[in-house]
């Protein structure tokens, strides 16, 4: 059965005039999301490019795979221990993150048809992505109810409140963090929590953080920081993974090259300056600058949060200062807040929220550089 030739058959129905008109924005949704759209712009001063929204989630996605694919397989290993097969770890992770992405995905495009359908608009391909993203940077072990909130928290007051793709000025996946952290913060810290079916006195499953955060030197190796043998969030353990996330992201010119250099540098300085001071009370002053780069949600949130073109800065000179203040106060809730160990989510909500401000500023003295030099012309 060719099932192009059913949605067209079926397609007038929610057309204007049609019997479903009011379903038209879900039925066209569906359609945009199966094939291309066959219309174009008709009127009115438009880019034209083969890369639309739909293409550019896709693209994002695909540089999500092969954490994913880590993270359902860590999931296994820090359960099992070692001496199983791969297929033994996956399947087991797979078992526990499926059902996860199930809920994001369910939840949020459900209300995102919903509102679609109540306001008479298109559904935006942007949750395609954020539906990934949140389940990616959850414990695996948090209950699969808190999720759902937190999904329907992060769409209803994160993202539509704002007016939906496009409009929101916080990352909707970090929203989703941020409300499960502080309103279910003993499922969202601890070191039972980051490894399926922990229990405080089994499986250990504190983090490098976590260890920190406590006052103690963690004894998990450079290698298994870089390839991602630790407990974590599903998606955030194996920078090697997210380095060939970036590489995609950076290939196709998704992602900002600027934001996540900018990222680097400004958490590389800070952690540089904390080691200098030093500190016989606080063990997070001494902890390795470099090394900070490869724990917690650093580089994930480098790689695919910060540089999400909706909430970042928008100017080239604004990039720079938007990615370096966030590894700058990365670094600085870091060390300086025991409570929050990991403090690259708050640093990028943070400068969500001053974005706008950044390039308003970066705008103003790029005026006021041409008036000067307009003045000097004339003069």
């Amino acid at each position: 059965m060719d099932l192009r030739k059913q949605i067209d058959k079926i397609k007038p129905h929610f057309e204007k005039g049609g019997k479903y008109e009011k379903y038209g924005p879900a039925f066209d949704g569906i359609e945009t999301f199966l094939y291309v759209p066959n219309h174009t712009t008709k009127k009115g001063a438009h880019i034209r490019d083969g890369v639309d929204l739909k293409r550019v989630m896709m693209i994002v996605v695909l540089a999500l795979v092969p954490a994913t694919i880590f993270g359902i397989w860590n999931i296994g290993f820090q359960n099992m221990g070692e001496g199983q097969s791969f297929w033994a770890y996956f399947s087991f992770g797979a078992i526990r993150f499926l059902p996860m992405v199930i809920i994001s995905y369910g939840l949020g495009l459900g209300i995102e048809f919903a509102y679609a359908i109540f306001r008479g608009h298109s559904v935006n391909e942007g949750y395609l992505v954020t539906g990934l993203l949140i389940p990616l940077i959850m414990p695996i072990d948090l209950p699969l109810w808190m999720l759902a909130v937190s999904v329907v928290f992060a769409v209803v007051i994160g993202k539509e409140a704002f007016g939906g793709t496009g409009m929101n000025i916080l990352n909707p996946a970090l929203v989703a963090r941020a409300f499960a952290l502080f309103s279910y913060a003993a499922y969202m810290s601890g070191n039972t929590v980051w490894v399926a079916d922990a229990v405080a006195d089994g499986v250990s499953g504190e983090t490098v953080l976590g260890a920190l955060g406590g006052n103690i030197m963690p004894n998990t190796s450079v290698m298994d920081m870089f390839m991602g043998y630790m407990p974590g969030s599903v998606g955030e353990t194996s920078v090697l993974m997210i380095l060939i996330g970036a590489a995609f992201l950076l290939f196709t010119g998704i992602a900002s090259w600027r934001i996540m250099l900018a990222t680097v540098i400004g958490a590389s300085l800070t952690g540089l300056l904390f080691n200098a001071i030093g500190s016989e009370t606080n063990i997070l002053f001494n902890f390795p600058w470099w090394q900070h780069l490869l724990v917690g949600g650093f580089a994930f949130g480098a790689v695919f949060m910060a540089t999400d073109p909706v909430t970042a800065a928008q100017t080239t000179k604004g990039k720079w200062i938007y990615g370096f203040l966030i590894g700058v106060f990365a670094i600085l809730i870091r060390i300086v807040n025991p409570t929050l160990p990991e403090g690259m989510m708050m640093a990028i909500l943070l400068m969500n929220v001053f974005a706008p401000t950044i390039d308003h500023y970066v705008i103003k003295s790029n005026v006021n550089k041409r008036k000067k030099r307009l003045q000097k012309v004339k003069a």
